[in-house]
């Protein structure tokens, strides 16, 4: 096969890859509107306000295990303007989008050792995977 010729189905075959690539990354924090929409191998990175230093953690409560696939634990960042001691940070998920179908995604913030306690905080997000 000639060079040309054979460019043409490597070119149609390399867009069909593309187009089968998942779109953007999703991205949530606690002031997003849900429900939120992905396809299969979508990421979705969920990013809400923490302060560990006040004993009060989020703590995943449901992780939509039948449509996310977890990519990593918490992760915690503090911002670098500030060098205050005990100043407010976030906290970072990662997921990915692994099958179809509907979930919530909900998590609570409060003291681990005061599970009795009601959480100050929730995010409770309905997710949807196509």
């Amino acid at each position: 096969m000639t060079a040309p010729r054979l460019l043409v189905p490597l070119s149609f075959a390399l867009l069909s890859a593309c187009a089968q690539q998942p779109t953007q990354p999703i991205e949530l924090d606690a002031e997003s509107e849900c429900p939120t929409r992905l396809q299969v191998g979508q990421t979705l990175t969920l990013t809400l306000p923490s302060n560990p230093s006040t004993g009060y953690r989020w703590r995943v409560e449901n992780p939509a295990a039948n449509v996310l696939r977890s990519l990593g634990p918490e992760v915690y960042s503090a911002p670098e303007e500030e060098d205050v001691v005990g100043s407010a940070g976030v906290s970072t998920w990662r997921y990915q989008a692994n099958r179809a179908g509907e979930a919530q995604l909900v998590l609570v913030y409060q003291q681990p050792w005061a599970a009795d306690v009601a959480p100050v905080q929730s995010f409770d997000c309905k997710v949807i995977v196509r």
